[in-house]
């Protein structure tokens, strides 16, 4: 293959997208809300906190809650009639069983934690090797050729990622982002991230081949771009490895059949007061059972999924301030107290 005239294959410099100069860097401090990404309340004093509605998952278990409610008040409301048919059962039962479901749960919260945990680590790993690749494309090359669609190629890599691990079409970022050519090869592959991985190999070859760098550079190259590897397949495996099915049901189906039969064990010694607190065990075991579940695919559009979005304007913007080029602008959310983590 013979190398281009930049040091880099055809297809990947067929455009240029450098500016003169070094232009001043804007710092991204404002304020945004998008609802497809984590977001995260600033701390609250401890009584509002008793009543933050957005950011909890108490939305979507309102229904539910209201529904045991109902449940509730009808087994007080016909506690005679269970009496006379000698429906009655004896509270302690639920208390042990209370405690096995609540270790349960906190071991499903903490599994599903980790995976989310993990996804994180992978993306901030992501975004330290586009910085140290970018950062070697500027320093290590001895007579330097135009790096941009180097970087272009490093960040249409993290675009296309999200965009594969929430399945998402990736081809106005691809056209954004990479010349013509080059973006139509990437949206004919499958694995996109892996494909532009294989390109960014081959600008390294050019500078190679163009006697730019030597060979303890290309493998300094090598190991990053193995790095970034790494990161794509770990991604891989957590969007494609769901915990096991069957625990899910099994664990689903116990907690929703304990809240129901609860009220039967609480009327004989709490009355009228048994609604209430059927409904706030429930949602203490319900909320923990729903998190879990959110937690479960960090890469989702969830509230509280990891901000994929966020994440990938930060790296651009952080590969553009190194190629020295004008960053993106912030795009305006609402004004109130949410921000993007």
């Amino acid at each position: 293959m013979q190398p281009h005239r930049y040091g880099y294959p055809p297809g990947i410099g067929d455009r240029r997208h450098g500016i003169e100069g070094i232009v001043k860097a804007v710092r991204l401090s404002k304020i945004f809300t998008i609802f497809t990404c984590m977001i995260i309340r600033k701390k609250e004093h401890w009584f509002l906190m008793l009543f933050i509605w957005r950011g909890s998952v108490l939305p979507r278990l309102l229904p539910r809650l209201v529904l045991l409610l109902i449940v509730s008040i009808a087994v007080v409301y016909y506690e005679d009639t269970l009496a006379r048919w000698d429906i009655h059962m004896n509270p302690a039962p639920f208390t042990l069983f209370g405690i096995a479901l609540a270790l349960f749960l906190g071991f499903r919260n903490s599994a599903s934690y980790e995976r989310f945990w993990e996804a994180r680590r992978l993306w901030g790993g992501l975004l330290n090797t586009g910085r140290s690749l970018t950062r070697q494309a500027h320093t290590l090359v001895d007579q330097p050729s135009q790096p941009t669609p180097f970087v272009n190629c490093l960040i249409a890599l993290a675009f296309s990622l999200k965009h594969q691990l929430r399945q998402t079409d990736p081809d106005a970022d691809l056209d954004r982002l990479l010349p013509a050519t080059l973006a139509a090869r990437a949206k004919a592959a499958r694995w996109k991230p892996v494909f532009l991985l294989k390109t960014l190999s081959y600008w390294v070859q050019s500078v190679k081949q163009c006697g730019n760098i030597d060979s303890i550079r290309q493998q300094s190259f090598d190991q990053l771009l193995n790095q970034l590897s790494d990161i794509i397949g770990g991604c891989e495996r957590i969007a494609s490895t769901p915990l096991p099915y069957s625990y899910s049901v099994l664990l689903h189906r116990t907690v929703y059949v304990y809240c129901f039969m609860l009220p039967f064990g609480l009327v004989e010694s709490l009355g009228w007061v048994t609604p209430v607190v059927v409904t706030f065990i429930a949602y203490t075991y319900v909320a923990l059972e729903a998190i879990a579940d959110e937690l479960e695919d960090p890469f989702g559009t969830a509230p509280n999924d990891l901000a994929l979005d966020a994440m990938c304007r930060n790296f651009e913007n952080s590969l553009l301030e190194m190629d020295e080029r004008p960053l993106n602008a912030d795009p305006e959310g609402e004004e109130d107290r949410y921000y993007l983590t």
